[in-house]
């Protein structure tokens, strides 16, 4: 709304006037959450069959969702006037998963930075608490070259709120998981970021509970938190813990008229892909303003539950195989990586239990009553030189009929749920 000769520029002018007159400080009034029911989320996202959530305490805009001491602009003090991140982790820890937080406080040093090139409210003194230093912004956003590292860096002051407000994030809402976006990879926040991770990290061990961060490129040392990927995966298995964060929705990130999803046989897809390589997924959802989560996407997320109950064995608590699976559909490396192409019966991915004694094979765009060929399974295969005791569907159970030749292992599939159809089926292989 301040990149001028843009649509949204456009737009704005036309429908709210001049930014001088009305900029985005005066959206605040109007985003109310009235139908906001941290309850009702939690009830969504456990029946989806997810283990942790992570919510946003502030995104580049610098409008925190949660009750901060710090600074005026936050919802316990205006727009919906509660304290959705303290009402939601309530919800969210009493239905057994695990809460987290996202802070995306460094990129809101440059975030309104176009509204310094013309007569707009960014340069009004009062409302500097809102809108920051608004400094000039990286030349390539999102990406891990050397002048993000360098340039545009923000000064001492910027970095001392920085650490102050994500410190009190922590010791508000004892997050177990700590997500950042890309910006911290400049280098100036690289001293406040180690004091932040040894902070963060024993304040896990004075409540008793396992915590982690979340960062991109090479934020951090490997090995010092959980690389995320964004909008991507990997090409193969990572020996450490990895995350890609990807979204219900093809075009955006929060809630728009008129958006595009992506289907449920889809996301579970991918899922059995990131898994399978030693990662997790976080899926994104915008709700509406009103608070409330759009209806098809929450028949979307149903779909994904009802395919993890029955399915779910060969997810949670799995490890990695010999190889993450074959196939021909190819999967690129890094983020902004994800459209890939259509899955064939032919590509399968692996897991498997934690002794080894279950595989677990997912083939990922079955035929329903139809024979599938698993080629790292052949007869005297290196990768499974054992001996198969039995073989069957998680989906009810049911026998599956197998040969192993020279060539593969042939399984012929049996039917599977009427709505579930479509989706990924899984055979259980013991040894």
């Amino acid at each position: 709304m301040y990149q001028r000769g843009s649509d949204y520029f456009k737009h704005h002018v036309e429908k709210y006037g001049t930014q001088d007159k009305f900029g985005y400080k005066d959206f605040v009034p109007m985003f109310r959450g009235e139908k906001f029911e941290p309850d009702e989320w939690a009830d969504i996202f456990k029946s989806t069959g997810a283990r942790f959530v992570i919510e946003v305490a502030e995104h580049h805009d610098g409008f925190q969702m949660y009750d901060s001491a710090i600074c005026r602009w936050n919802a316990k003090q205006m727009g919906p006037k509660r304290d959705v991140i303290g009402e939601l982790a309530k919800s969210v820890r009493e239905r057994d998963m695990v809460f987290g937080v996202s802070s995306n406080r460094a990129e809101h040093n440059w975030f309104f930075s176009e509204g310094r090139k013309f007569d707009s409210d960014v340069n009004d003194p009062a409302y500097h608490d809102l809108y920051g230093p608004a400094n000039p912004a990286p030349q390539n956003p999102g990406c891990p070259y050397w002048e993000n590292h360098f340039m545009n860096s923000p000064d001492t002051e910027y970095l001392e709120d920085w650490f102050a407000r994500t410190c009190e994030i922590i010791e508000k809402y004892q997050p177990q998981l700590l997500f950042f976006d890309w910006w911290i990879m400049n280098f100036a926040f690289k001293p406040y970021l180690k004091k932040l991770a040894s902070y963060y990290y024993n304040m896990g061990v004075k409540w008793g509970k396992g915590v982690a961060i979340n960062y991109k490129y090479d934020a951090m040392p490997v090995g010092t938190g959980v690389l995320n990927i964004e909008r991507g995966q990997l090409s193969e298995i990572r020996g450490l813990l990895w995350q890609a964060d990807t979204c219900v929705s093809k075009k955006s990130w929060g809630y728009i008229d008129n958006d595009e999803y992506k289907t449920p046989e889809h996301i579970i897809c991918d899922l059995a892909d990131i898994v399978s390589k030693n990662g997790v997924m976080l899926l994104n959802v915008g709700p509406r303003p009103d608070g409330t989560i759009p209806e098809e996407v929450q028949r979307i997320l149903s779909v994904v539950g009802e395919w993890l109950k029955i399915n779910g064995e060969a997810i949670y608590e799995t490890k990695t195989w010999m190889v993450h699976g074959e196939g021909p559909t190819q999967i690129a490396d890094g983020a902004f990586t994800e459209n890939r192409g259509e899955f064939s019966n032919e590509d399968i991915r692996f897991t498997a239990n934690a002794d080894g004694s279950i595989l677990y094979a997912i083939i990922l765009k079955p035929q329903e009553n139809g024979t599938v060929c698993v080629r790292n399974l052949y007869t005297g295969s290196p990768s499974f030189p054992y001996n198969i005791q039995k073989i069957e569907m998680l989906d009810g159970g049911a026998p599956v009929e197998w040969e192993r030749a020279g060539h593969g292992l042939i399984l012929k599939l049996g039917k599977t749920s009427q709505n579930l159809a479509a989706c990924p089926a899984v055979v259980k292989i013991i040894r």
